[in-house]
């Protein structure tokens, strides 16, 4: 067995094209019409046969026991058959069950050579897997149209135990029952937890966003040596997107150099979800940084970060801002609803967040000026929840997450803007048709606050002079490997504060953009 013609690799920080079904297809047609038949299932199945291979080496405690591959009636039943086949050859035990006989053509190739070669093959699963060591999920792939039944589906909730409890469960393209479009379970049913994935041609938006993120596990993708479409609608969010866009930190600059922020929010009794955006811009590079209070009880200044700047909103002039961060612990009163007009009608590139998502929502007006901006050229960003988006799209949250990429597009195309859809695989859209799922981020991001830190980081790139769309992908990737870093050193997923998240973005952004003047 050789790895020379299926190589596979980890995604690193690479803005992948992430296909979706219908490129997925015209790849696949394109490729199968130039090459002979079989082609592509055959370095599937080897490829799979070689990532399991180097688990199997690294893996002490199951090399000793057999592998279980469960086959489907499709062509992601045929990769498994091919797997089987060369796992057996290479003198790995291997023992496949298949439900239901393979149907296709390229899957019935596969069948016979398996059976030529002697493996196992078994129409039902065992009464426990007790006996092997990794289990392969090989039932359905990307064309999965209907939910998993019968013992499919009693398969699919058998592998998710196992992986939950042990690990060591391969998925192969994706794991059977999610939708690799969205990253939802297809038609709300069950869908199988990998520990691992190998997935082919290309990796899925599916892999990176909704539930796809913890079904998929540890994702290795395999190109099968097929070329990539040209222009993917879908990529994933990387540095190499906005890195360029970082301003240099020349020794001559100055604070007016890196621009001023304010952040606007802050009705009385919700004055800390400002601070904390404030703090997080400092953080992020800002030169200067305000907040600008709509309530009363503020503080006259904030006692850890004195740089900050603290303001009554009502006469503070805004329109000198280099940018602005509206909507923390803004509230939804008459008052906050003048002081989003106002900001809207300012020539100042601007973060709507919370509740000014709220008040737009509601208001035909305030919606008509946010579009009105971007048909200028000057979109606004947009970061909702799957709540706030809803509210924007007159829809419901489980529309929303049912398909994430199709409601950013929608809310970006609506309301002519830069849509920061925010969760598992946070979506960026602008209205110019571009499209990023990101992959940084973790559960330490689910606790009060870590919305408004994100909102001043992305209004703190802002205020650099980044454009809108690049200043939300940064922030959004900066935010979500902060939450990482504090988790790889023990500081969450539990526990894990909004506010420790500025001091670890700081280190981000100067070891990735600013480590050689650093060292000078």
């Amino acid at each position: 067995m050789t790895a020379a013609r299926s190589p596979y690799f980890t995604p690193k920080d690479d803005p992948l094209a992430l296909l979706t079904l219908a490129e997925l297809r015209l790849l696949e047609a394109r490729a199968a019409a130039a090459l002979p038949p079989h082609t592509l299932m055959a370095r599937a199945g080897e490829a799979a046969a070689l990532c399991l291979t180097d688990a199997l080496a690294h893996d002490p405690d199951s090399r000793a026991r057999p592998v279980w591959i469960a086959a489907g009636p499709g062509n992601n039943g045929g990769d498994a058959l091919v797997m089987a086949e060369r796992l057996h050859r290479a003198g790995i035990a291997v023992r496949v069950c298949m439900p239901v006989g393979v149907k296709p053509d390229d899957a019935r190739w596969a069948l016979d050579a398996a059976r030529a070669a002697g493996v196992a093959i078994d129409d039902k699963p065992p009464a426990s897997f007790d006996d092997f060591g990794w289990l392969v999920d090989g039932m359905f792939g990307i064309g999965l149209t209907r939910p998993l039944e019968g013992v499919f589906a009693e398969i699919a909730a058998r592998l998710s135990r196992r992986s939950r409890a042990s690990g060591r469960v391969l998925a192969l393209d994706v794991p059977s029952g999610l939708n690799s479009d969205t990253g939802a379970p297809v038609n709300g049913g069950e869908a199988v937890r990998a520990s691992d994935t190998i997935t082919f041609i290309g990796a899925k938006p599916g892999h990176f966003t909704s539930f796809g993120r913890d079904l998929t596990g540890r994702l290795f993708v395999s190109t099968l040596d097929v070329e990539p479409s040209a222009a993917p609608s879908i990529v994933l969010n990387a540095p190499a997107l906005f890195a360029a866009c970082m301003p240099p930190r020349e020794n001559a600059t100055n604070k007016g150099t890196f621009g001023s922020l304010a952040v606007i929010g802050g009705d009385t009794g919700m004055c800390g979800a400002p601070i904390l955006a404030a703090r997080m811009a400092l953080y992020g590079g800002a030169g200067k940084v305000h907040v600008a209070f709509l309530g009363e009880g503020f503080p006259p200044y904030d006692a850890p970060h004195p740089e900050l700047m603290l303001h009554h909103a009502d006469g503070f002039a805004l329109g000198k801002m280099d940018a602005l961060s509206i909507g923390c612990g803004m509230g939804t009163s008459e008052h906050a609803k003048k002081v989003l007009t106002d900001a809207l009608n300012l020539d100042v590139p601007k973060l709507l967040d919370a509740d000014a998502l709220n008040l737009v929502a509601k208001d035909d007006a305030l919606a008509f000026a946010v579009a009105a901006r971007g048909a200028e050229g000057d979109p606004c960003i947009l970061t909702p929840h799957p709540l706030e988006a809803a509210r924007l799209l007159q829809s419901d949250a489980k529309t929303v997450q049912a398909d994430r990429i199709a409601a950013a597009r929608q809310l970006s195309a609506r309301y002519r803007a830069i849509a920061v859809l925010k969760g598992s695989g946070t979506v960026i859209a602008s209205p110019d048709g571009r499209v990023a799922v990101n992959p940084t981020g973790n559960a330490g991001l689910a606790t009060g606050g870590t919305g408004d830190v994100l909102g001043g980081l992305i209004g703190a790139l802002l205020a650099q002079k980044l454009p809108a769309y690049e200043a939300a992908l940064a922030g959004v990737f900066l935010h979500g490997l902060a939450a990482q870093t504090l988790t790889d050193a023990g500081t969450g997923p539990a526990g894990l504060t909004a506010g420790e998240l500025a001091p670890a973005v700081r280190g981000l952004i100067n070891r990735r953009f600013y480590a050689e003047h650093a060292q000078s």
